[in-house]
Protein backbone atom coordinates (compact mmCIF):
# COMPACT_ATOMS: atom_id res chain seq x y z
CA UNK A 1 0.00 0.00 0.00
CA UNK A 2 3.09 2.43 0.62
CA UNK A 3 4.66 1.82 -2.39
CA UNK A 4 1.81 1.92 -4.97
CA UNK A 5 -0.63 4.16 -3.98
CA UNK A 6 -1.83 7.74 -4.51
CA UNK A 7 -1.86 10.30 -1.84
CA UNK A 8 -3.36 13.23 -0.49
CA UNK A 9 -2.00 15.66 1.74
CA UNK A 10 -3.20 18.43 4.47
CA UNK A 11 -1.46 20.11 7.66
CA UNK A 12 -3.98 17.47 9.76
CA UNK A 13 -3.72 13.96 8.17
CA UNK A 14 -2.02 12.12 4.83
CA UNK A 15 -3.99 9.44 3.29
CA UNK A 16 -2.79 7.14 0.92
CA UNK A 17 -5.10 5.17 -1.71
CA UNK A 18 -5.56 2.71 -4.78
CA UNK A 19 -8.64 0.94 -6.12
CA UNK A 20 -8.70 -2.69 -4.49
CA UNK A 21 -11.04 -4.11 -7.00
CA UNK A 22 -13.85 -4.91 -4.93
CA UNK A 23 -17.47 -3.90 -4.15
CA UNK A 24 -16.28 -2.16 -0.28
CA UNK A 25 -13.81 -0.18 0.94
CA UNK A 26 -11.13 -1.05 3.54
CA UNK A 27 -9.57 1.35 6.03
CA UNK A 28 -6.19 1.13 7.63
CA UNK A 29 -4.70 4.16 10.26
CA UNK A 30 -1.49 4.64 11.23
CA UNK A 31 -0.87 7.49 14.57
CA UNK A 32 2.14 7.24 15.18
CA UNK A 33 3.36 7.09 18.65
CA UNK A 34 6.25 9.79 18.03
CA UNK A 35 3.87 12.13 16.84
CA UNK A 36 0.82 12.07 19.25
CA UNK A 37 2.42 10.69 22.61
CA UNK A 38 -0.52 9.93 24.69
CA UNK A 39 -2.61 6.82 23.88
CA UNK A 40 -5.92 8.61 24.36
CA UNK A 41 -5.02 10.78 21.71
CA UNK A 42 -4.14 8.45 19.48
CA UNK A 43 -7.14 6.82 20.07
CA UNK A 44 -9.47 9.11 19.64
CA UNK A 45 -8.03 10.34 16.76
CA UNK A 46 -8.75 6.39 15.10
CA UNK A 47 -12.09 6.88 16.63
CA UNK A 48 -12.65 10.46 14.18
CA UNK A 49 -11.38 8.56 11.66
CA UNK A 50 -13.17 5.70 11.56
CA UNK A 51 -16.41 7.24 12.27
CA UNK A 52 -16.01 9.55 9.11
CA UNK A 53 -14.96 6.67 6.98
CA UNK A 54 -18.63 4.88 8.32
CA UNK A 55 -20.26 7.93 6.83
CA UNK A 56 -18.74 8.36 3.64
CA UNK A 57 -18.33 4.24 3.55
CA UNK A 58 -20.31 4.07 0.69
CA UNK A 59 -18.80 6.69 -1.84
CA UNK A 60 -15.64 4.88 -1.15
CA UNK A 61 -16.39 1.50 -2.54
CA UNK A 62 -13.76 0.09 -4.05
CA UNK A 63 -10.79 1.78 -2.66
CA UNK A 64 -8.32 0.96 0.17
CA UNK A 65 -7.50 3.67 2.26
CA UNK A 66 -4.66 4.31 4.95
CA UNK A 67 -4.87 7.17 7.13
CA UNK A 68 -1.62 8.92 8.40
CA UNK A 69 -2.00 11.50 11.26
CA UNK A 70 0.59 14.34 10.60
CA UNK A 71 3.37 15.98 13.02
CA UNK A 72 1.06 18.97 14.77
CA UNK A 73 -1.94 18.08 14.29
CA UNK A 74 -4.67 20.20 16.63
CA UNK A 75 -7.35 17.72 18.38
CA UNK A 76 -8.81 20.56 19.86
CA UNK A 77 -10.90 21.56 16.95
CA UNK A 78 -12.76 18.15 15.50
CA UNK A 79 -14.61 19.85 12.88
CA UNK A 80 -11.33 20.84 11.42
CA UNK A 81 -10.17 17.41 11.35
CA UNK A 82 -13.64 15.91 10.25
CA UNK A 83 -13.62 18.40 7.21
CA UNK A 84 -9.62 17.33 6.36
CA UNK A 85 -11.29 13.52 6.27
CA UNK A 86 -13.87 14.82 4.33
CA UNK A 87 -11.52 16.54 1.54
CA UNK A 88 -9.34 13.86 1.34
CA UNK A 89 -12.29 10.81 0.60
CA UNK A 90 -13.90 13.30 -2.24
CA UNK A 91 -9.92 14.10 -4.10
CA UNK A 92 -9.45 10.06 -3.49
CA UNK A 93 -12.89 8.90 -5.32
CA UNK A 94 -12.47 12.22 -7.81
CA UNK A 95 -8.68 10.31 -8.55
CA UNK A 96 -10.16 7.14 -8.91
CA UNK A 97 -12.78 8.05 -11.04
CA UNK A 98 -11.05 10.09 -13.32
CA UNK A 99 -8.37 7.11 -13.73
CA UNK A 100 -11.12 4.77 -14.47
CA UNK A 101 -12.66 6.47 -17.13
Amino acid sequence: MFQNSRRSSDRCFTVLFRANGKSNARLGTAVAKKILKRAVDRNRVKRLIRESFRHQQHDLAGLDLVVLCARGIDLSNKHQLRDSLDRHWKKAVQAISTVGN
